[in-house]
């Protein structure tokens, strides 16, 4: 995956997206296998590679009568790791990256979800990051504070930060990502960019035609078993069996009439529901 990539970590709730990014940031022990986070092996090499990484799991938690900037404050003082001499020109530099700078004496508690979201964000960046680890960004949030979050992702993936999302809404990894990884029940069943996942051996053929019998027959000539759906003539056809314009030409020369005729890879969230056997949020 290169550099400044935003990839989506996508399966429906409870399939162990969660549980897999604790282990990714040592939160929690994986029982067998092997974890590797920036070419570090983790648990081992956890205090070498984590502050290389920045991370937002399971919900920002602030003290909701502090500023956000305050909060930032609290946080940076907790890091051994963090220089307090650069300490407020980071804070003020991670606030600015998100969008908060004029809210940043704002108490928390009179935050958006949006706004809480993008300061758990500030608190990421609060030291150059490579990686960027988010767990359900949007869960939760009006359309706005998803436009928001979604906004400022993007912003990140171009100033070369890799975005890792974990997201159980098919349209928010639509949206954004530009690889994925399906989870289903704990296992990863299929991973690569979104035309990738896309892409089916299996193709829908569509037909729109008043001559459906005489459409038929001549699909079944070709070896295509086509068939009557509503006055439509539907077919599977196996990628690279047959050109489109070898049935369209043969459609033609048995005086078939076509009105529309389309050959297609199944929707993204048709390949899901074929890999997990279970169904995704495509909406807010």
């Amino acid at each position: 995956m290169p550099r400044g990539a935003i990839f989506g970590f996508l399966g429906p709730n409870g399939s162990g997206k969660t549980t897999t990014i604790r282990m990714l940031l040592g939160l929690a022990e994986a029982t067998s296998g092997s974890i590797f986070l920036l070419n570090k092996s983790i648990p081992f090499e956890l205090r070498d590679a984590l502050p290389h990484v920045g991370a937002l799991v399971e919900g920002p938690a602030f003290y909701p009568y502090l500023s956000g900037r305050d909060n930032l404050a609290r946080f940076d003082s907790a890091d051994s790791s963090a220089d307090p001499k650069t300490r407020t020109a980071r804070i003020e530099s991670a606030l600015a990256r998100v969008g908060l700078t004029a809210a940043r004496e704002k108490k928390v508690h009179a935050y958006s979800l949006g706004m809480k979201q993008r300061l758990g964000i500030a608190n990421a960046l609060l030291q150059p990051r490579e990686l960027l680890i988010l767990d359900e960004p949007t869960n939760g949030l009006d359309p706005q504070g998803t436009r928001e979050v979604r906004t400022l992702i993007r912003d990140l993936a171009s100033q070369g930060i890799t975005i890792f999302i974990s997201s159980h809404l098919l349209l928010e990894i639509e949206q954004i990502c530009s690889h994925l990884a399906v989870m289903s029940a704990g296992k990863i069943v299929a991973q690569g960019s979104i035309e990738e996942l896309s892409f089916s051996e299996i193709l829908n053929l569509n037909l729109r035609t008043p001559d459906i019998d005489k459409a038929i027959a001549t699909l079944n000539s070709l070896d295509i078993e086509a068939r009557n759906e509503g006055g439509a003539i539907k077919a599977n056809v196996t990628y690279n069996f047959i050109a489109p314009e070898t049935i369209v030409d043969a459609l033609v020369r048995a005086g078939v009439k076509i009105q529309g005729f389309t050959l297609e890879a199944p929707k993204l969230e048709e390949r899901f529901v074929s890999l997990t056997g279970e169904g995704f949020d495509v909406a807010r």
